[in-house]
């Protein structure tokens, strides 16, 4: 490594990280504290383009003064970087800016073996935060390279309450919203629910930014990185998935329309879509695994916007887009998220066992024949499933409780819920 590039695009990327536009502050970002403080390697993970860099400048700015180094490795001048690079990184770090004690490393993923010189110097003291876009950056492969010296922050796109910050819309008094409030809420909902949370897809929506994106994890993260010689099939796949998100997929199914060679071809490449955070793949609820592993699966996408731009024909599938948000709100507070199957074969959308909570998503409840096909499925389910503590509906429609059989039910906006 030449060290008087290595200097120059360390100052650049030092100045330019200063002066960076902080942007919408990050829900997470508060919750942080305790993280950043504790001695462990702070690892955040998430999709390319979901607003790392941003949140590194947020955490930098809220809690770390100026006592840190910054490194972009995604500059296109540590292109050939390794890891016997590393010590004199660390040697220029300190001549351009004095001793500090925490590196904040960018898009990590890109220097092979970086954990020995992250674990070596964390050893020494050291805290480090870095960042991550594809499964290099996941715990099954962190165990095995930092041995518990690390916590796991996981980035989404955009909630909706950072939808509208984004916006700069104030959100108002839930429990006295006026009809103009509400009418606002309704719309921005909407809107929130086809546009999706990129950051940059919604700073700049006249570019093509979930294409590019959407390329950059199908070649760079997973074509290139697993060393796929049959990219085509590869796209086939996750255009098809794009396409059919909140829908429950057969993976000897896709194997046959698709023309892929054998199951597990098919489990690989979702393997991979799931580990570049593309998609989230939902088991069966059922208390045998087995039955889990050979049920049906229900695949949802990191983001709503990024199906409708790339996917096909999701102008007439919003309820399907509905349900992926819902999804997604519940994935950023939940791990284990299922769906569930009554003994009548009505399905309930999700199912968490921790909370011993179902939710069904219908985007509309106004028709009769509508509201019977979606309570049925939920009292169904609560009579199954004893100990339940709560069941919703989350729908467009106005809030409501309705009680069948005895069994209470919360008919909730999707608005409310997304702010609550």
């Amino acid at each position: 490594m030449n060290r008087d590039i290595l200097a120059s695009a360390l100052k650049e990327q030092q100045q330019s990280f200063i002066g960076r536009d902080l942007g919408v502050k990050r829900e997470i970002l508060d919750k942080l504290g305790q993280i950043i403080s504790a001695p462990q390697i702070t690892v955040i993970s998430g999709l390319r383009r979901v607003g790392k860099s941003t949140l590194l400048a947020q955490i930098a700015n809220k809690y770390l003064k100026d006592d840190y180094y910054f490194v972009n490795f995604e500059d296109e001048r540590l292109l050939n970087f390794e890891v016997k690079d590393f010590d004199l990184l660390h040697e220029t770090l300190i001549s351009l800016f004095g001793e500090k004690h925490t590196f904040l490393f960018d898009e990590i993923q890109n220097v092979p073996e970086w954990e020995r010189f992250v674990r070596r110097l964390h050893d020494q003291g050291y805290k480090f935060i870095v960042t991550g876009s594809n499964a290099s950056l996941l715990s099954q492969e962190l165990g095995n390279r930092l041995t518990g010296r690390y916590l796991r922050v996981e980035l989404f796109p955009f909630s909706f309450k950072e939808f509208l910050l984004f916006k700069n819309v104030k959100v108002p008094d839930l429990k006295v919203l006026t009809t103009k409030e509400k009418g606002q809420l309704v719309g921005l909902t909407k809107d929130y629910v086809v546009s999706g949370g990129i950051p940059d897809s919604l700073k700049y929506p006249e570019l093509k930014i979930h294409k590019t994106l959407y390329d950059d994890v199908l070649y760079r993260d997973i074509a290139t990185r697993y060393k796929l010689d049959n990219v085509k099939s590869l796209k086939e796949l996750t255009f098809y998935l794009v396409s059919n998100i909140s829908t429950l997929i057969s993976f000897n199914k896709l194997k046959e329309l698709l023309k892929l060679g054998s199951v597990n071809t098919i489990k690989s490449y979702i393997d991979y879509l799931e580990n570049s955070w593309l998609f989230f793949v939902v088991n069966k609820y059922a208390y045998s695994v087995k039955e889990q592993q050979i049920a049906a699966k229900k695949v949802y996408g990191i983001d709503t916007g990024l199906a409708v731009s790339v996917g096909f024909n999701f102008s007439e599938n919003s309820g399907k887009l509905m349900e992926n948000v819902v999804y997604l709100k519940l994935r950023r507070e939940y791990q284990d998220i299922y769906y569930y199957k009554t003994a009548q074969n009505y399905e309930v959308d999700f199912f968490l066992p921790k909370i011993n909570s179902f939710i069904q998503v219908s985007q509309y409840f106004d028709l009769p024949e509508t509201q019977e096909r979606e309570l049925r499925a939920i009292v169904a389910a609560v009579q199954e499933h004893k100990g339940v503590t709560s069941s919703r509906l989350i729908t467009e429609s106005d809030k409501q409780t309705v009680d069948r059989e005895g069994i209470k039910i919360e008919v909730v906006p999707l608005y409310e819920w997304l702010l609550n």
